[in-house]
């Protein structure tokens, strides 16, 4: 079921959540205190996402807090300039994973968002569905399984998205998902909708293939690598966006 939308306005913020989801979404749902009292907090990780995996009433959910990263880290932390509601990291990412969902994008169904205002600043969380069974791109290339018939499946995952006009902001080999299912495109922090472009879309392939790279992928040969994982990738890639209508 594709997710739909209610907002919820607190004092001192707002909830926005999937009401076909729960009814009764609250400030709890984005503490992973709260998770780890009802015995349903699953995993728990730091690091800039602060992420966890919760054991909701919708099933397992990607609790993430939102938080900068840089150098204007070290000042701001998990505090953004309020520019109003609609325009904060978690409202925007939760509408945007809506409508790439309602268009069959293989991406993680988004369950609720909060914003909460602390003065000029204001602080986010998202809740999303828990893909199963996952491992990133990152990690198949650690475990010597990014051979090129992923490396295809992925570059054909990419030109979807393009074609949909969908810029993410951080294409990397951790956000590529490998599931049972298929390929999962996630964090969509920051990403948006752009108008066909090819400089958008190859920066964004350059951006993911240095990412590879700086994984290892290229360690012991980049010319392998090139032969082996990039090229079948590319030309899946311009295949499928060819498909859509558009040359890449």
């Amino acid at each position: 079921m594709m997710a739909q939308e209610q907002v919820r306005t607190k004092a001192g913020g707002a909830i926005l959540f999937d009401p076909t989801v729960s009814s009764q979404v609250d400030d709890d749902w984005f503490m992973p205190s709260h998770w780890r009292e009802l015995g349903a907090l699953r995993m728990q990780t730091g690091g800039r996402g602060g992420v966890a995996l919760v054991g909701t009433p919708a099933g397992e959910g990607v609790l993430r807090h939102y938080r900068r990263g840089g150098m204007v880290a070290r000042f701001l932390g998990d505090r953004y300039v309020w520019t109003g509601a609609d325009r904060t990291r978690s409202f925007a990412e939760f509408r945007l994973l809506a409508a790439m969902a309602r268009e069959g994008l293989p991406v993680p169904e988004p369950i609720a968002a909060r914003y909460r205002r602390h003065g000029p600043f204001y602080t986010a969380d998202l809740i999303t569905r828990h893909v199963p069974s996952a491992r990133t791109l990152a990690e198949c290339l650690a475990w010597g399984s990014l051979d090129a018939a992923l490396a295809e499946r992925t570059g054909d995952m990419i030109a979807r998205f393009h074609r949909a006009g969908v810029w993410h902001a951080d294409l990397n080999a951790h956000n590529i998902l490998v599931a049972e299912p298929g390929l999962y495109l996630i964090d969509f922090d920051r990403g948006e909708r752009r108008a066909p472009a090819e400089a958008w879309r190859t920066a964004n392939l350059q951006r993911l293939r240095r990412s590879l790279l700086k994984l290892g992928a290229g360690a012991e040969s980049e010319a392998v690598f090139e032969k082996t994982v990039w090229q079948p990738l590319a030309q899946s890639y311009a295949a499928a966006f060819r498909v859509g209508g558009d040359a890449p």
